[in-house]
């Protein structure tokens, strides 16, 4: 799988984020890095104890390092989720999280391919 099949497959738009890291390797290396970011475990453990705030605060952090690192279906999902989650109110949550587990849950295993592809 190359970089760019990777890209087509998690819903991103490799061409954007290539116009800003500028190198393959660069974005390899935060793609990868992206697989230890604590967001996503924070967002879940947020919800789970019904901390509406951190909830919003690890929302908006998945948000943005998805968009930044163009993961274009995690991104869209994780940032409705955050705006859902923007007024504190716990109505309908569930059905925005849902999508972002799914979309994180591809975005990782495609990513867990792509590196153990490209792992000497």
């Amino acid at each position: 799988m190359t970089i760019q099949e990777c890209y087509d497959i998690i819903g991103g738009d490799y061409e954007d984020v290539f116009e800003r890291l500028c190198k393959e390797e660069r974005i390899k290396k935060y793609m990868f890095k992206f697989l230890n970011d604590p967001s996503f475990e924070m967002l879940c453990t947020s919800l789970n104890e019904e901390n509406l705030e951190g909830a919003f605060c690890a929302a908006h952090t998945l948000k943005g390092i998805c968009q930044n690192l163009g993961f274009g279906n995690l991104y869209e999902s994780s940032d409705r989720l955050a705006e859902k989650l923007r007024t504190r109110k716990k109505q309908n949550v569930t059905e925005f999280m849902r999508q972002v587990e799914e979309d994180y849950g591809m975005t990782v295993s495609v990513i867990k391919q792509f590196q153990a592809q490209n792992t000497i």
